[in-house]
């Protein structure tokens, strides 16, 4: 009795034990997500603050021309933002393949905090002429470098972290933040819509989202220097870590990913980022209904994400890809002719739901299915660099095409072209391996 006793209160222990190293085990995975999703949230918060207030500054910059003019040419300045975005992509996706995802991260935290702090105390035209817009150049280019860097490294921390079977779920945080940002930023403008007249936006209100994003960007990048590296000391001195010339050595996975990405960007930055601007000058809503509207989508949005994200790791990556590809091609026509005509608010909101849930089998999954698809010594380049390049010519042009296509009388035909570089990367996904089985996270890496 004695020995059974003494057998059985083992056993019992040793469960107790491993419970504990799973709850551990889990607490530290969730601080690690939490760490940094919160430099993410913050730079796609200051990125999109940007997009949003540009409807009140772009005057104080480009005082000649219409309401269009001015916003095309701060559209011009948010997409050269873009355009950073490949050197971001190189730089520290070949400094977190090298050097650690978390000097990667922290690094890129507080050049979006410079960017930030800068553009909040820019003189305006009437001041400094036109080295104003010159110098809120130059701010922009800096934050797109950030930004550059940010997506790459984040998603394949993110991924790393994540143990196989939850990588999906784990990995839709980044998302969650990214849209969180957005969200963030545009909560910020309600607010300061609420409490200021448009003469005060317009003459100094515009400027406080970005003192909040300059200060938030310190705190993430303290939570940031919190954070356990993912990259193994034997990864990070090998050769080919960060090497472009071992990157082109899988060609087939930089290819899907540059082309998920063509489409999968545009059509993401034309139903959140665009939109606004899309219910406001050409469907003639009220500036304030379009803040409600969206604030709403996005908050629904945000929590779709892990839903959708688990439900990748049931049905797979590729499948849901496939989905969004699919699903995407036929509704973008009808959804922006249903938008065309403003006839009730909750109208609108479907109709742009419609255009977010479809999104979500891409943005759900955007990070993780491209980290599975390189090897540790070069995951953060694969994941970056091409999408850096994609979402530059793609994502970050969708308003500056729109706006080109309006100005000269051809806003008719915006949606026929998001349909066809959807059908892009709709082929994209036709051409990606099934991760689970041919992943270099989880399955056996050969593709």
């Amino acid at each position: 009795m004695d020995t059974a006793a003494h057998i059985a209160r083992g056993v019992s222990d040793k469960a107790a034990s491993d419970a504990l190293r799973e709850r551990l085990d889990r607490f530290r995975r969730i601080r690690a997500i939490v760490g940094a999703s919160s430099g993410n949230l913050v730079e796609w918060y200051d990125f999109y603050a940007y997009a949003f207030t540009s409807i009140y500054f772009a005057a104080a910059f480009f005082p000649s021309g219409d309401q269009t003019s001015q916003l095309l040419a701060t559209t011009g300045i948010f997409a050269a933002g873009f355009f950073m975005r490949p050197l971001g992509g190189w730089l520290f996706g070949w400094l977190a393949d090298k050097h650690g995802r978390k000097s990667s991260m922290v690094i890129s935290v507080l050049m979006m905090c410079a960017g930030s702090l800068m553009i909040a105390l820019l003189p305006t035209h009437a001041t400094i002429g036109l080295a104003a817009p010159a110098l809120l150049l130059v701010a922009r280019l800096a934050q797109g470098l950030s930004v550059g860097g940010e997506y790459g490294t984040a998603a394949t921390y993110m991924s790393e972290i994540a143990r196989k079977g939850t990588r999906g779920f784990y990995s839709s945080f980044q998302y969650v933040t990214l849209i969180g940002g957005q969200l963030l930023a545009l909560l910020v403008l309600v607010i300061l819509q609420q409490t200021l007249t448009v003469d005060q936006l317009k003459g100094w209100g515009w400027r406080i989202p970005f003192v909040i994003g300059a200060l938030a960007a310190v705190v993430a990048m303290f939570l940031r220097r919190a954070l356990q590296e993912t990259a193994s000391e034997s990864t990070m001195h090998r050769k080919e870590a960060g090497s472009l010339v071992a990157l082109l050595s899988h060609k087939r996975a930089v290819l899907v990913t540059f082309g998920l990405t063509m489409g999968g960007s545009l059509y993401f930055y034309t139903f959140t980022t665009y939109m606004q601007k899309y219910l406001v000058n050409t469907v003639k809503v009220p500036a304030t209904t379009v803040s409600a509207i969206m604030t709403t989508c996005l908050v629904i949005f945000m929590f779709l994400q892990p839903v959708f994200g688990s439900l990748s790791d049931r049905i797979g990556r590729r499948n849901s890809l496939l989905l969004f590809g699919g699903l995407a091609v036929l509704a973008v026509v009808p959804i922006f002719g249903g938008l065309s005509t403003f006839s009730s608010v909750p109208a609108t909101v479907a109709w742009i739901l419609a255009s977010l849930v479809i999104a979500c089998f891409y943005t759900s999954i955007s990070g993780v299915v491209k980290a599975e698809l390189f090897p540790a010594e070069v995951r953060a380049l694969g994941v970056g660099f091409p999408y850096a390049i994609g979402n530059a010519m793609f994502g970050g042009t969708a308003e500056y095409v729109a706006l080109s296509m309006k100005a000269n009388g051809y806003e008719q035909w915006f949606p026929w072209y998001v349909t066809v570089i959807v059908a892009v990367a709709l082929v994209a996904c036709v051409a990606m391996p099934d991760t689970r089985k041919h992943g270099y996270l989880d399955g056996d890496g050969k593709f």
